[in-house]
């Protein structure tokens, strides 16, 4: 294992004090493993926590700033923040309109975070819950009833993150939050294993010639192995995949989607491939994302995301946003 760390027990708080250094706009509470919104609490403004496992940066860190997150809160590498994070960033980040939690479906995420927000509603803290479950690859997986949270949970950040700027009230960030959500899909390729730092070895292994369809964002298996193919057939697999389970029509915001060791120019040649899908399914992909954005740590694959868009989605999209992963508009 070749790791650009100092201990695989150091991983997380040395990455958080290298945040901290390189975003000014944000404060980063290393003790309790918390990124900030440096303005964070803003009065009257709903607060928007995220969180889950690290190894998958740019979320969920690096989705906070102006437009996004109030704060996130990073676990172990691919595990679950525990709840005394989560109970201390959501009072971080209170401003007196409550607080939208934003959780991936892994039973650890959920769990932890549904004690937190029981806790701090004792304290007199309103929480509101956005379940993010868009992987139409696999139900009832290792780490989660029914379906996993993966990249739509970028969505949902962006979006809410957008209505909560304009002062919108808990209820209405909750229930667009859902809505994004509800019209979101993703599939993933994986066409190698990650290594977790701590294990020291790759999670799982593949033959040079085959991949696994319908990955997790933590190695978990997905729906088959199969042989290596050109990226149109792939990006057919996975489109196909989520064009059964929520039909494509209209326009599309549509994020192909690196696992953290795939080229930029290999995720241009998929989204290619799933623009032309789109196209024949009568769909339009008038907004876009390519790059790393849910990462599996080394991982080298692609994920496909596809939320179909409103009016109203579309403008919240493309509202100013500001954080180390996303910015434009302002």
């Amino acid at each position: 294992m070749k790791k650009l760390i100092n201990s695989a027990d150091s991983i997380v708080t040395d990455a958080l004090a290298g945040m901290a250094e390189a975003h000014p706009s944000l404060r980063v509470d290393l003790d309790n493993k918390i990124v900030y919104r440096r303005s964070a609490p803003t009065p009257g403004k709903v607060g928007l926590l995220s969180g889950g496992g690290s190894g998958h940066e740019p979320l969920h860190g690096g989705f906070v700033g102006y437009g996004m997150l109030d704060a996130a809160c990073p676990g172990e590498v691919f595990t679950s923040p525990v709840p005394d994070q989560v109970i201390e960033a959501t009072k971080g980040v209170d401003g007196g309109a409550g607080v939208l939690h934003i959780v991936k479906n892994y039973t650890g995420d959920v769990l932890n975070f549904e004690m937190a927000a029981e806790l701090c509603a004792e304290d007199g803290i309103e929480v509101a819950v956005v379940l993010v479950n868009d992987d139409v690859a696999v139900k009832d997986s290792l780490y989660t009833a029914g379906r996993r949270g993966t990249g739509a949970t970028v969505f949902v950040e962006k979006i809410t993150g957008a209505l909560a700027e304009t002062g919108a009230s808990l209820s209405e960030v909750a229930k667009t939050g859902e809505e994004v959500n509800a019209r979101s899909r993703s599939f993933g390729v994986a066409l190698s294993s990650c290594t977790v730092p701590a294990a020291g070895k790759p999670t799982f292994d593949l033959a040079d010639n085959e991949i696994e369809l319908g990955i997790g964002i933590h190695g978990e298996p997905g729906r088959t192995r199969a042989p290596i193919a050109p990226a149109r057939d792939l990006a057919r697999i996975a489109m196909d995949a989520i064009h059964t389970d929520m039909p494509l029509s209209g326009d599309t915001l549509v994020m192909v989607n690196g696992m953290g060791g795939t080229p930029l120019i290999e995720l241009y040649v998929v989204f290619a491939e799933v623009a032309a899908y789109l196209r024949e399914k009568g769909a339009e992909p008038v907004r876009s994302l390519v790059g790393n954005y849910v990462t599996s740590l080394d991982m080298q694959g692609f994920s496909v995301t596809v939320c179909r868009l409103t009016d109203e989605l579309t403008r919240l999209w493309d509202a100013p946003v500001e954080t180390p992963g996303l910015r434009w508009g302002r």
